[in-house]
């Protein structure tokens, strides 16, 4: 156990919504948060910059490096930045008729009392199921991406782009003339032409496109439980190229369609709600166009696919050592991780991190 004097922490999340002293704050929806906030700071702190994944001109996901400050909005070292966990963003809040979902951090000024960003965090190890009996060279990381995360890209679509380029494409066919959205048959044969339209929009306006995903990486040896050596990197989804993960599939036959194609359809839905009425109505769109799927997930990636659009070198390797843990997870906190859980099971099983 890390035998520090200090008091239980979390690298750089002083000024926080969570007390990181009490053990009930490191519990897994808050660890799984907290965690990547913490080495998001940590590579601030050494000069160092996540790869952050964005849409070109010509609709492909490009891979550039960002400072943190341009991630989260503001210096992550500055006394008015506070870190809000497990927030709903309030500048949206006048833009859904129903109560807006809870992100994963929301980034407050406290001298302000401005709100700079609504940040998605994906934790993700390396390999998955799909990747870990390929070279390491092809590993890559599942993705399972909540309802929610398309009522945010669609939130950051109505924010950014003007609103009368909105209404003359959502005043038009397919998306004027639909009349039930939830029907499979009458919906199903435009969703290619509602794909178009949508990416033909996001890619005349990279331009505006923002962070929205933080995907922290941690990479284990094969399928073993235990850490790699080189066992941490930072990746970051613009909002606008994250619909890369699911505007690749709008297959569908009979009486199905890919959770991709539907994720489609309900970004198209809710940008025709907010043309209409000023506001969407985000539980009527995800609970009425179900397409006979489940709709307690938008859709899921393996790491074939995640690979195909992340490889970089710092996806084959890493650029943080599992030894970093001793300079993120402080004052011997370590205590309070509970190893039935995945990663908090890696860490503890990894001997010599925090001797």
């Amino acid at each position: 156990m890390n035998q520090s004097s200090e008091k239980p922490s979390m690298f750089g999340l002083q000024r926080s919504n969570k007390d990181f002293t009490k053990p009930e704050n490191w519990g897994k929806n808050t660890f799984n948060n907290a965690f990547p906030a913490s080495l998001m700071c940590y590579l601030h702190k050494n000069e160092l910059q996540p790869i952050y994944l964005r849409l070109d001109d010509l609709g492909k996901v490009t891979h550039q490096h960002i400072d943190v400050e341009g991630v989260i909005g503001m210096s992550p070292t500055s006394a008015s930045t506070f870190f809000v966990f497990e927030s709903d963003f309030p500048a949206y809040r006048a833009l859904v008729f129903d109560t807006l979902p809870r992100t994963d951090l929301v980034m407050m000024n406290t001298e302000t009392g401005q709100f700079s960003r609504a940040l998605e965090i994906k934790l993700t190890a390396i390999p998955d199921n799909a990747t870990y009996p390929l070279d390491e060279s092809q590993y890559g990381c599942e993705l399972v991406v909540r309802p929610d995360t398309i009522l945010y890209i669609a939130l950051r679509i109505i924010s950014s782009i003007p609103h009368l380029q909105l209404q003359n494409l959502f005043a038009s066919p397919p998306f004027g003339t639909l009349k039930n959205w939830g029907n499979l048959n009458e919906v199903a044969p435009h969703i290619p032409e509602m794909m178009a339209t949508l990416n033909e929009l996001l890619i005349h306006h990279h331009h505006l496109q923002t962070p929205l995903v933080l995907q922290p990486i941690w990479k284990t040896q094969g399928k073993k439980l235990l850490l790699h050596e080189n066992a941490f990197d930072f990746f970051v989804w613009s909002d606008f190229a994250f619909t890369r993960l699911f505007f690749r599939e709008v297959s569908g036959s009979g009486n199905t369609v890919s959770r991709g194609a539907r994720a489609v359809v309900w970004l198209a839905k809710m940008l025709q709600d907010y043309i209409n009425n000023g506001r969407i109505s985000y539980r009527q769109v995800i609970d009425q166009i179900t397409f006979n799927s489940k709709n307690d997930k938008a859709f899921a990636v393996n790491g074939k696919i995640t690979h195909s659009i992340m490889s970089c070198p710092e996806l084959a390797r890493p650029r943080f050592s599992k030894t970093i843990l001793n300079e993120i997870i402080l004052g011997g906190a370590e205590q309070y991780l509970s190893p039935e859980r995945r990663l908090d099971a890696a860490i503890l099983s990894t001997m010599g991190i925090f001797d």
